[in-house]
């Protein structure tokens, strides 16, 4: 019942001073899976301000995502119908021929054409008239998918 004072001490080195437990040759995860978490914060932070375009409240539909291969143009009505071509803005006179200059000289470029949902359809259509009649035919309407089942 009492302790043994002055006993001898077991050390954790066994005989002939050989280390009781082996060196540890397992990758230490703590660090690891620290340094994984603060990268997805960061892209979960950092991913919205990727989108490329000008601030537009889209309509919801149900189509599906299109698969793209090359790079789109994206042209853009804001809520004031102003004109936008790849985030500058434009005039409807410039229209065809700043989108011939950046598709250059190819109508098989695709068109993505985005429209705050304020604007009106006439709006909407004038501008995808002007963009079918400088020969573009791959012409996109950009929505927000709809979220209700």
């Amino acid at each position: 019942m009492g302790a043994a004072i002055g006993g001898a001490r077991k050390s954790s080195r066994g005989r002939r001073g050989v280390p009781r437990y082996g060196a540890m040759a397992d990758i230490n995860m703590t660090p690891f899976i620290d340094v994984m978490l603060v990268l997805l914060i960061i892209f979960m932070v950092a991913a919205p301000l990727l989108t490329s375009g000008v601030s537009v409240d889209l309509p919801q539909a149900k189509a599906s995502a299109l698969n793209v291969d090359q790079k789109p143009i994206a042209v853009s009505l804001n809520e004031q119908g102003q004109l936008f071509l790849m985030d500058q803005p434009i005039a409807d006179a410039d229209l065809t021929a700043k989108l011939q200059e950046l598709s250059g000289g190819s109508t098989d470029q695709r068109i993505y054409l985005r429209a705050s949902k304020v604007v009106t359809y006439g709006r909407v259509a004038q501008i995808m008239g002007a963009v079918t009649a400088a020969g573009f035919k791959k012409v996109a309407l950009v929505t927000e998918p709809d979220n209700k089942p």
